[in-house]
């Protein structure tokens, strides 16, 4: 049976149309899998499923992702970061559901902060981010944004401040980007990219534009999580700030 896989022009690009259309035709594609974004399992055969290459310095591995998590995407990993997916490759065996890399999940919504609601952010990666370089166990997220500007949330009830030199951008209705400065100076980079330029709600773009700024909050791995319905991401945001486990800032918005 035809599996129910997407793949991305670029995904195409990297593997070699043979091997896409073997893909596609169900050959070499799992039936089921184990999500390589919210680590759930998925069947090919019943569901949109997205074929996600994470590329190495000299090794590439082919995850899957159901199509509502991650679109079809390639994503440039350290080849540090695959090392522990490569090794569980056998010379017959198929390749591993998911690298041991984890991508941001980036969620919208409105958050209510002293009777007015502002477009938000949510970012919370699919598992522990470590600092560059190091190669331990423990989860070095924060931290790292919070040397970056970011600042500690206990409770929300102000706005965070601004971070300068940070904006979001959105084109066409549609959010496309996180960008933070270039390094020297320079232009600005993605820190966070979408693959495909994500929707927002008619009342999430008319709150950006009212403001124009967005509230981005970061939790660690597993503090957030996918919540259906706003209240209960604010309800979410509200546990993690109480533990401890949240950052935010506001940052200028960038297009329309």
């Amino acid at each position: 049976m035809p599996r129910m896989l997407d793949v991305s022009d670029d995904v195409r690009a990297e593997i070699g149309d043979e091997e896409a259309d073997r893909l596609l035709a169900g050959d070499n594609a799992p039936g089921s899998y184990d999500c390589t974004s919210c680590r759930t399992p998925g069947d090919s055969e019943q569901e949109r499923t997205s074929t996600v290459l994470f590329i190495g310095d000299e090794t590439a591995v082919l995850a899957f992702a159901h199509a509502g998590c991650l679109p079809s995407q390639v994503v440039q990993v350290t080849e540090e970061q695959l090392q522990g997916a490569v090794r569980s490759i056998t010379a017959d065996g198929p390749a591993p559901a998911a690298p041991e890399q984890a991508v941001l999940g980036v969620t919208s919504g409105l958050v209510l902060i002293n009777g007015e609601l502002h477009p938000a952010l949510v970012v919370e990666p699919t598992g522990p981010i470590v600092r560059p370089g190091t190669t331990g166990v423990g989860d070095d997220f924060l931290p790292l944004l919070i040397e970056q500007g970011f600042m500690p949330v206990t409770q929300l009830t102000e706005p965070p401040s601004v971070l300068h030199g940070w904006s979001v951008l959105l084109a066409m209705g549609q959010l496309h980007a996180v960008l933070q400065p270039g390094t020297g100076g320079g232009s600005p980079v993605a820190w966070w990219q979408a693959h495909q330029p994500l929707q927002v709600t008619e009342s999430w773009r008319a709150a950006a534009n009212k403001h124009q700024q967005v509230l981005l909050f970061a939790a660690p791995a597993g503090s957030i999580g996918r919540q259906p319905r706003e209240d209960l991401l604010r309800d979410a945001l509200d546990k993690a700030a109480a533990n401890g486990k949240l950052v935010a800032s506001a940052m200028p918005l960038a297009g329309t």
